[in-house]
């Protein structure tokens, strides 16, 4: 296959007929790919360009102003993290990225909480960017809605209601974005922008710019290139939905290849998870997608849980081990061996 699959949401809305249609090769997509291009949205293309200048305004600042919100001060592993300090499979990536999360007040350390309950917490803000919090939080809810919205079409590609997964996001859906660039090879001993590796949530939905970089792997040891489609939104399958559908539906590895030295790569990434006080259910599939069901994978490097906040935690435990060092050192003994 030499190109990711284009879907139109709005077919959703197009009549019964169209709907049907949309919503098999929604399954398809998802279950043969992993990946697919997503158009009509109903996110305009301008603003996709205006929070990636924004990104791009940030990422200018002076390495002292990024610095100032690094995520190492943040328990609850938001801020800025500098080219080759996030790992994955245990090596660098070569990215520098500003993670921000739902903005909510952190829970108290009470005896006996779940260790998940650390990372819920307030979100760093550069002083010296301050419209950074107003339009990241305005595109956090606008690509939330798209998310469910598609989250949605996906329960009735499986054939549940609608609202099959809103027992574990009603209420306070994780959502997770990350603005990211990545820097041109000079820099770079290797070209590993972000390793080979799985998203944790419901699903990932990608704003790129025109330089292309990222590969999804084609399940025959070969990569193929997700090239930038003007407007739409890469989109794939998270751990969470491999888990409810009993493995009819696979998160797909993936990796970023760093640019060309001269030259970078921006990236505007939203990851749409459950509630961490969830458990994710075992949907109950119609018969002819039951029987193609194999279980969710099995990596013993990388075990999954059913238990949305330590799942999430295992995943920053390990791809930050400064953060997790820095404020979580009694936890490295019992979270991240276990995981």
């Amino acid at each position: 296959m030499g190109a990711l699959p284009i879907l139109d949401l709005r077919r959703l809305e197009a009549g019964e007929a169209e709907r049907n249609a949309f919503l098999a090769e929604l399954r398809a997509a998802a279950r043969e790919v992993g990946f697919f291009s997503l158009v009509g949205h109903g996110i305009p293309e301008a603003r996709i360009a205006a929070v990636q200048a924004l990104a791009r305004r940030f990422f200018a600042l002076p390495a002292e102003a990024k610095q100032a919100v690094a995520m190492v001060h943040s328990p609850h592993f938001r801020g800025y993290t500098a080219a080759g300090a996030e790992i994955t499979r245990g090596k660098a990536d070569w990215r520098e990225q500003f993670d921000i999360g739902a903005e909510r007040a952190a829970l108290s350390r009470a005896p006996g909480a779940p260790a998940w309950t650390r990372l819920q917490g307030p979100n760093l803000w550069p002083p010296a960017l301050p419209a950074l919090r107003p339009e990241l939080l305005a595109w956090q809810a606008a690509v939330t809605a798209v998310g469910i919205r598609l989250l949605e079409a996906f329960a009735l590609a499986l054939g549940q209601a609608a609202d099959a997964f809103a027992p574990i996001y009603a209420g306070g859906p994780n959502p997770h974005i990350k603005i990211i660039r990545y820097p041109g090879r000079e820099a770079t001993g290797d070209d590993q922008g972000v390793g080979a590796h799985k998203d944790s949530g419901f699903l990932t939905l990608l704003a790129q710019d025109g330089e292309g970089g990222l590969e999804v792997a084609d399940g025959a040891g070969g990569w193929i290139a997700a090239t930038p489609v003007p407007g739409a939104f890469v989109v794939n399958v998270g751990e969470l939905l491999e888990l409810a559908s009993n493995g009819y539906l696979r998160a797909t590895i993936h990796r970023v290849v760093t640019p060309a030295a001269g030259r970078d790569r921006l990236s505007v990434a939203f990851f749409l998870g459950a509630r961490p006080d969830a458990t994710v259910p075992l949907l109950d599939l119609p018969a002819p997608l039951a029987a193609q069901a194999r279980g969710p994978a099995s990596d013993p490097d990388n075990p999954l849980f059913r238990e949305v906040g330590r799942n999430y935690l295992k995943g920053r435990l390990r791809s930050h081990p400064d953060v997790a060092a820095a404020h979580h050192a009694d936890l490295l003994d019992t979270e991240a061996r276990a995981a």
